[in-house]
């Protein structure tokens, strides 16, 4: 989850949320949810989490949403990135959905070194 937190931080991905749904959700342990304000943006943030992903031999199950660029959702097993364009996230608003679950600090993650 680490990862995928810098990933999108390295890409300027703006209000960045991790929702812990362990014990909520059994598609996966975290959501990370992050937007872009643009499709170019949206697809660079994407494509950093894959990149990232790849070059720590984690596999990604599913990449969907990647060439419309409005909501791109990386499956990564135990973790679930939705990185969205501005005006799509406030719409779906997964985090009002999702209002049970933890959030994690997300600026412990990304100022951590390593």
């Amino acid at each position: 989850m680490e990862l995928v937190v810098k990933a999108a931080d390295d890409k300027r991905a703006e209000d960045i949320v991790v929702l812990e749904m362990k014990g909520i959700s059994l598609v996966a342990d975290y959501f990370v949810i992050c937007h872009g304000n643009s499709e170019k943006q949206v697809q660079a943030i994407a494509k950093e989490m894959k990149d990232s992903a790849a070059e720590n031999e984690l596999h990604i199950k599913r990449m969907e949403g990647f060439d419309q660029a409005r909501w791109v959702l990386l499956d990564l097993g135990n973790v679930v990135a939705h990185v969205f364009h501005r005006e799509e996230r406030s719409y779906y608003n997964l985090e009002k959905l999702w209002g049970d679950a933890p959030t994690v600090d997300v600026d412990t993650i990304i100022t951590a070194q390593g």
